[in-house]
């Protein structure tokens, strides 16, 4: 086997718009600093995503000291305050997990209704904010949907486009998937997979679960626009998951077992493997 380095960092710092490419990142038990550390949610409190509203891949918020500058094509850049603890509201994802987000400045609520077209508001993480992930290591999570961490390969994506094109379709790229931690040098598609404790530059990393993917994967990330059947119709003929559903999976859930600095670059190095053929993730579920 190669070796393995980190090929890309990004974070998403409001949950489903675009992420934010880095070179280097501090990591801490949510995982990268500001990732999905604010939401969007409607009036009722519900979590928007790409799931609802795809035009949300367009969109990008970009941490900036205490600010939050957002930006779109076309559309005036705003710049507000973060607010760190004041006012909040009841706030839920997927109806299992409630809990209370803190008020952000009026004017980005208006700035995101304006560009979705239906009313929004949003919300940061409390101070006390506590929300334990599942699988194999729990680990802490901000509002992402369950878990710190998403890590893919190169070698993972190569393995599916070779099959789209297979199939006469389109290769996509890796932004597709939304990973924070993309690996390359890996020989295998989903070594991934079977890694259970690994280290990439001073952090420590525990694998949580297999990453089983929803419909966002097939909305192009550039345009906003949905784009399938790929990839989910390929992936759906080798990657499906009885254990955790029936769905599809591509890339791998994980926790921070000890923060640090990670950067693009850094070496990978697996400190300890899960046995072929063998997945403990799904026993660990409620």
């Amino acid at each position: 086997m190669s070796v393995a380095k980190v090929a890309a960092l990004s974070y998403y710092p409001v949950k489903g718009l675009a992420g934010i490419s880095v070179e280097t990142a501090e990591v801490g038990p949510m995982g990268l600093v500001n990732d999905r550390l604010f939401m969007l949610v409607e009036p009722g409190g519900s979590f928007l995503s790409q799931r609802k509203l795809p035009a949300m891949a367009t969109l990008r918020a970009e941490v900036v000291g205490d600010a939050l500058r957002l930006s779109a094509s076309g559309a005036p850049d705003l710049e507000v305050e973060i607010v760190y603890d004041g006012k909040r509201r009841d706030v839920s994802l997927f109806e299992k997990w409630f809990g209370l987000g803190v008020v952000q400045d009026p004017a980005a609520d208006a700035w995101f209704t304006e560009r979705l077209g239906t009313p929004v508001a949003l919300v940061r993480v409390t101070p006390e904010h506590e929300r334990p992930g599942w699988g194999v290591n729990r680990g802490q999570t901000g509002f992402g949907d369950a878990h710190a961490l998403m890590i893919t390969s190169q070698a993972s994506l190569d393995g599916l486009n070779a099959r789209i094109l297979e199939r006469g379709g389109a290769a996509i790229p890796m932004n597709r998937f939304r990973p924070n931690l993309v690996v390359a040098g890996w020989d295998e598609p989903h070594t991934e997979d079977r890694v259970l404790r690994m280290r990439a530059g001073a952090v420590e990393i525990g694998y949580s679960a297999r990453g089983i993917r929803c419909a966002v994967p097939t909305v192009d990330q550039a345009t906003g626009a949905k784009s399938g059947p790929e990839p989910t119709r390929t992936l759906a003929t080798y990657r499906r998951e009885p254990a955790y559903g029936g769905g599809v999976s591509f890339g791998v859930k994980a926790a921070v077992l000890a923060p640090g600095t990670i950067r693009v670059g850094d070496e990978v190095v697996v400190q300890e493997w899960i046995p072929d053929g063998t997945d403990p993730a799904p026993a660990t579920r409620a």
